[in-house]
């Protein structure tokens, strides 16, 4: 294959039109943006002009052109039949998460790029955050000692709207759990591998639409450790700080704002080597260590990931397993919600 990767994109607006294009396929070195389309043809004709590449007019003409792979920023309920259609055409697939509504969206996904020998990769691009791979770096080193629990939270403020699909489950999947906490329990199983059990609880508090509008989720980890994630549609976004808290034997770390689409925020480490007894279990003095690694654009760097395994012939990081991985776990979620119950995840 060549240096660089060509893409196409099908959903040119939202996400892909304010994020991933301009911040990952176009800056990426190994990467070349050459088609896109989107379902509203005046969206897609002014990201085409903006960004200088084809505005195709169907799906079938973005399949027919030369690319080789294609970025799904589409609602979830088109996931599938959308995956589909790229591995009939010989085109790799990077897919926003969530994979489809199932789990059996997700399991058809991928044994359809398998069968065609097209690699299948998960949007989840919070992985790729240089606070968040420092922080995951410093646990693998030990300094954190045993894993005890942890915390993400993300939260914004998402009125009822006309065709947001997001509001409707048979469109989304569901609401705020599937679609932020999606993001925090990728993250959680990140540093802390994968989990084994799960509580949920989901409401609507606010916003009287058919998905939910808040969810907290207790995960129990095969390792021991624990977490929490809370996720809400119906706290203003200056409101929430999208927390990330990490705790460990020998100290944790503490992040606010670095769980979201931006790279920003701030992260702290506080660590404690000796782990000598104090009577007066004072931390007031404890002030912390920086997080300041060199920053990085996760976007940028889901891209040049996917494309680069491309062109190596390898599979990414950022693969289909995290996508399926996670309809999992949220099908459990959404179980243990339904039922009243601690839920194991199969």
């Amino acid at each position: 294959m060549a240096k660089k990767v060509k893409w196409g994109v099908i959903g040119s607006g939202g996400i892909a039109r304010r994020r991933t294009i301009p911040e990952g396929i176009v800056p990426a070195g190994n990467a070349e943006l050459a088609i896109v389309y989107d379902i509203d043809a005046k969206v897609n004709a002014e990201v085409a002009d903006e960004f200088g590449v084809l505005a195709a007019g169907s799906i079938e003409e973005l399949l027919a052109s030369d690319i080789d792979a294609v970025y799904i920023a589409t609602p979830a309920g088109l996931h599938l039949t959308q995956t589909l259609a790229c591995v009939v055409s010989g085109k790799n697939v990077l897919c926003e998460k969530p994979f489809g509504i199932t789990v059996e969206d997700a399991q058809k996904m991928i044994a359809a790029c398998r069968e065609a020998g097209v690699l299948l990769g998960t949007g989840f691009m919070m992985r790729f955050g240089a606070q968040h791979r420092a922080a995951l770096k410093m646990i693998q080193d030990g300094q954190l000692g045993a894993l005890i629990y942890g915390r993400a939270q993300l939260s914004c403020w998402y009125p009822p709207a006309e065709d947001a699909w997001r509001q409707d489950p048979a469109t989304g999947g569901g609401g705020s759990l599937i679609d932020m906490g999606s993001h925090c329990i990728d993250i959680l199983e990140m540093f802390f591998g994968r989990a084994s059990t799960v509580s949920c609880f989901i409401s609507n508090a606010v916003h009287r639409y058919g998905s939910e509008d808040g969810a907290v989720v207790l995960l129990s980890f095969e390792g021991g450790a624990m977490a929490t994630v809370d996720t809400f549609f119906c706290i203003p976004d200056a409101s929430g700080k999208n927390a990330l808290e990490l705790y460990g034997s020998k100290g944790s770390i503490l992040a606010k704002g670095t769980i979201g689409q931006a790279d920003s925020g701030r992260m702290t480490a506080y660590l404690n080597e000796g782990g000598l007894y104090d009577a007066q279990q004072d931390g007031s003095e404890s002030r912390g260590v920086a997080i300041l690694p060199l920053p990085e654009n996760m976007y940028r760097a889901e891209i040049v990931e996917f494309s680069q395994a491309m062109i190596e012939g390898r599979q990414p990081s950022n693969n289909a397993e995290l996508g399926l991985r996670s309809q999992k776990v949220l099908a459990a979620c959404y179980r243990s919600a339904e039922t009243g119950r601690v839920v194991e995840v199969i």
